[in-house]
């Protein structure tokens, strides 16, 4: 529109008294060089060339009015919706890449997503980083892009917990009971990791800016092991089972390990990060291995899970190394299929992988 704007300002639109001084000689000069039985002398024809060059020039100037106007139209229309307020920024696509909808309605600009299935309905949760009327907020949807519930203060970054406020969160996790696991803090006021129940109270929360354990510098992602792991007390002599909460704290460099359900801290990955931290990290469906993202690195990470009684180390099985400048943002997996897919926010794509049948 701008670019519009500035061409149609340079041009005038000839007054009503111009158009007849203009256009009268014209046709004038028109009937005699058509239509008049004597040649024209050599002032006529001079005269005729000028107001030709003259109307020429009249009609070029509109000409090119008329399509700076209609460039105008069309780039206002169609400029809004691949930038700015009007972009669709939800995009639904079948497993296979084919587009299906989309929608732009009550999101700033949206983060992490997620899809959760409980046995009560299906819906897309998704972390609104913008700083627009509804940024700074966690939102509920339905599969055809309804908003459901708002989580925090819309446009209004903050720390409170009563009422809810969010600064910039990264990314949630939702399980099968409807629990639900935030990372706040992708850079923002906050560097906090949040349980909410199902009707959205607070259950436990780790919230402090630092290195030390349960401490966090942008926690980036978060994601739960349903599987579980046995830990032992040598102090009691008995043993336990934990399902444990993993969140990718990419500014320090590590991944920290929750019990799902007290909140206690379990211990921290970091031997494998020394270059990067982890951007993202997900379970594969059987529970065996984890896939982590490195964002600068432009990198993904098959890693063992760790074995049973501790947290053990991380150990790297295999690894997938992108394009320069890929730069894996955020990854999820089908339950289901075992399918991989990953946010490239430099290439500014999706790419699928799908487990070898072997």
């Amino acid at each position: 529109m701008g670019a519009g704007s500035v061409l149609l300002s340079g041009s005038r639109t000839p007054s009503i008294e111009e158009g007849r001084r203009r256009q009268g000689p014209l046709w004038l000069q028109r009937t005699k060089w058509t239509w008049a039985s004597q040649p024209l002398t050599p002032a006529e024809a001079e005269s005729c060339r000028a107001s030709c060059f003259v109307m020429a020039r009249f009609w070029l100037c509109a000409a090119a009015t008329v399509f700076f106007l209609a460039f105008a139209i069309l780039y206002s229309r169609f400029s809004g919706s691949l930038r700015g307020d009007n972009i669709q920024k939800v995009l639904v696509f079948t497993e296979d890449g084919y587009f299906l909808r989309a929608w732009n309605y009550t999101v700033d600009t949206p983060h992490g997503m997620f899809a959760a299935s409980t046995l009560y309905e299906q819906s897309i949760w998704i972390t609104d980083v913008g700083n627009g009327p509804f940024g700074h907020t966690i939102k509920k949807y339905n599969s055809f892009g309804d908003l459901v519930q708002v989580l925090g203060t819309p446009g209004k970054k903050g720390t409170g917990l009563n009422p809810l406020q969010f600064d910039n969160p990264a990314e949630l996790y939702v399980e099968d009971t409807g629990d639900i696991y935030i990372v706040d803090g992708d850079g923002g006021l906050n560097n906090r990791l949040i349980k909410l129940s199902q009707d959205f109270m607070m259950l436990w929360l780790h919230g402090e800016n630092g290195t030390g354990p349960a401490k966090f510098n942008i926690p980036h992602s978060v994601t739960v092991d349903s599987s579980g792991r046995i830990f032992s007390s040598k102090k009691n002599f008995f043993f336990f089972l934990v399902s444990q909460v993993w969140v990718a704290d990419r500014g320090n460099k590590r991944i920290q390990v929750f019990d799902k359900d007290t909140g206690v801290w379990l211990g921290a990955w970091n031997n494998c990060f020394t270059e990067e931290g982890p951007s993202s990290v997900r379970f594969t469906p059987d529970g065996k291995y984890l896939i982590i993202a490195q964002l600068n690195l432009s990198r993904l990470l098959f890693v063992a899970a760790p074995p049973v009684g501790s947290i053990g180390y991380c150990s790297v099985i295999s690894s997938i190394q992108l394009a320069d400048q890929v730069l894996p943002h955020l990854l999820d997996i089908s339950e289901k299929t075992g399918a991989i897919y990953v946010a490239e926010i430099g290439a500014k794509q999706v790419q699928k992988y799908v487990p070898l049948k072997s």
